[in-house]
C-alpha cells in the first residue's frame, strides 16, 4: 500500500495589534499599514488584526487577507492590557506583534514588539502625559518579556544596548520601506504645484508635525535669517498638523504669513507626495528620530535634504544628505543658503537621494520581519 503524502504544515497566525491605525493616520501607523499589507501578501502566515476601536484602512486590509477584529473599549492601553489577553487565550493565534512598543503584562501567547525610539524615556518632557501614562509603565516590561524585539534603526537598537543591556541580544534591525507613490515628479506635475503654492521658483519643505522634539522653530530661525539677507530666499512651506505643546509655535507661524511661510496643516497622500516633488530643498533638523519617515520620502521623491546629525538620521540619509547641528540656527541657514547657491551640488544631491531611497523597501522589510517572527516562534 502507497504511503500517503504529509500533509502540509499549517501556516503561523500573528495576532497583530492594530491601535496605531485607529487614530488619524502618523508615522507608526503608515509603518504599521504598509509592513502588514506586504506581509500579508508573502502568504507565508496569516494575520489577524485587533484593536479597541475599527481601524482605518480596513478595507484595504481585510482585501489582502488580514482578518479584523475589534472589541470597544474606553482606552487603548486598557484593551491591550485587559481585552486583548483574553483573546488570545482563545489559542487561534500562535504570535503577538506590537507595533507600539508595549506589550500586554500578561500575554498568553510569544511576542514581538517593534520599538521606534525610546523618546517617552529619553525626553518625557516633549510628551503628553497620556502617552507616558500608557507607555512608560510598560515599557521594561514590554522589552524584557517579547521574544525579540525589532527596531527601524541601528540607533534605537544601541539606545537599547544602554539603557536596557539584558534585551541586547534579541534585538534585531528592520529598515522599513518607502511607499511607492513617493517618486520624482514631472516638469508639468512640479510647476502645477509650484504655482498654487504661489512658488513658482520652488521652496523649502518640512513635512510632519509641528511641535518641539521636530524642532521646527530652528527650521523658522534658519529662514528668517536667509530672507532677511535675501529677500530672494525661497518661500518655507511647513505640511503637518500640530502637536502637543505647539502654542507658541503656532502663533509664530501665524506671524510669518504674510512674509513668505505658509502652513498646509494636514494633507492627504496624494497632495502630500505633490508637495514633496516640487520642493527645492527638504529640511527637518528633528531632535531625535527612531528612523525619520518624511526625510526618507523626500529622499525617494528626488530631494536635496538637510537633517540634524543627531540619532537615526545621518544612518537614514547617508552621503546623500546634508547634516547640521540641530542646536544652530546660523549652521542650518549657511548649509541651506550654500545649497540653494550651487545648483551642481543641488542636482548631484537629488540623484544621490533617489538612489540611496532605494535601499528602504517594504518587501525587504517584510522578508526579514518574517523571519523574525519565525526564530520568535522557535
Amino acid at each position: 500500500m502507497r504511503a500517503m503524502p504529509p500533509s502540509p504544515p499549517s501556516r503561523p497566525t500573528v495576532a497583530v495589534d492594530l491601535r496605531a491605525l485607529v487614530p488619524e493616520p502618523t508615522g507608526i501607523g503608515v509603518y504599521t499599514r504598509s509592513l502588514l499589507l506586504e506581509l500579508a501578501g508573502r502568504g507565508g502566515m496569516g494575520y489577524l488584526g485587533m484593536a479597541h476601536r475599527p481601524p482605518r484602512d480596513a478595507g484595504e486590509l481585510e482585501a489582502a487577507g488580514v482578518a479584523i477584529e475589534a472589541a470597544p473599549a474606553p482606552f487603548g492601553v486598557l484593551w491591550q492590557q485587559l481585552r486583548l489577553p483574553q483573546r488570545l487565550r482563545r489559542g487561534d493565534a500562535d504570535l503577538l506583534w506590537s507595533p507600539l512598543i508595549t506589550l500586554p503584562l500578561s500575554c498568553p501567547v510569544p511576542a514581538v514588539a517593534t520599538v521606534h525610539d525610546l523618546t517617552a524615556l529619553l525626553m518625557p518632557e516633549l510628551h503628553t502625559f497620556k502617552v507616558r501614562w500608557s507607555l512608560l509603565p510598560f515599557l521594561r516590561p514590554s522589552l524584557e518579556s517579547a521574544r525579540r524585539l525589532v527596531t527601524i534603526s541601528r540607533s534605537t537598537a544601541d539606545d537599547i544596548a544602554f539603557h536596557f543591556p539584558q534585551c541586547a541580544e534579541k534585538v534585531r534591525v528592520v529598515y522599513p520601506g518607502i511607499d511607492a507613490d513617493f517618486r520624482p515628479g514631472t516638469p508639468e506635475g512640479i510647476a502645477a504645484t509650484r504655482e498654487e503654492l504661489g512658488a513658482p521658483k520652488g521652496y523649502l519643505l518640512y513635512v510632519g508635525t509641528l511641535e518641539p522634539r521636530k524642532n521646527v522653530a530652528l527650521v523658522l530661525d534658519a529662514w528668517e535669517a536667509l530672507r532677511e539677507a535675501d529677500p530672494e530666499t525661497p518661500p518655507l512651506v511647513l505640511a503637518g498638523p500640530y502637536g502637543w505643546g505647539s502654542e507658541r509655535l503656532a502663533r509664530r507661524i501665524g506671524a510669518l504669513a504674510g512674509k513668505g511661510v505658509r502652513s498646509l496643516g494636514r494633507v492627504d497622500r496624494p497632495r502630500l507626495v505633490r508637495t514633496y516633488q516640487a520642493a527645492r530643498v527638504f529640511v527637518y533638523p528633528s531632535f531625535y528620530e527612531g528612523f525619520g519617515l518624511p526625510p526618507a520620502e523626500a529622499l525617494a521623491c528626488g530631494l536635496p535634504v538637510v537633517v540634524s546629525n543627531r540619532s537615526s538620521l545621518p544612518e537614514v540619509v547617508g552621503e546623500a544628505g546634508i547634516q547640521v547641528d540641530p542646536g544652530d540656527a546660523g549652521n542650518l541657514a549657511v548649509a541651506l543658503r550654500d545649497l540653494l547657491a550651487d545648483p551642481g551640488r543641488e542636482a548631484a544631491l537629488r540623484a544621490a537621494a533617489v538612489e540611496r531611497a532605494a535601499l528602504f523597501r517594504w518587501d525587504r522589510a517584510a522578508r526579514e520581519m518574517e523571519e523574525v517572527f519565525l526564530e520568535a516562534l522557535g
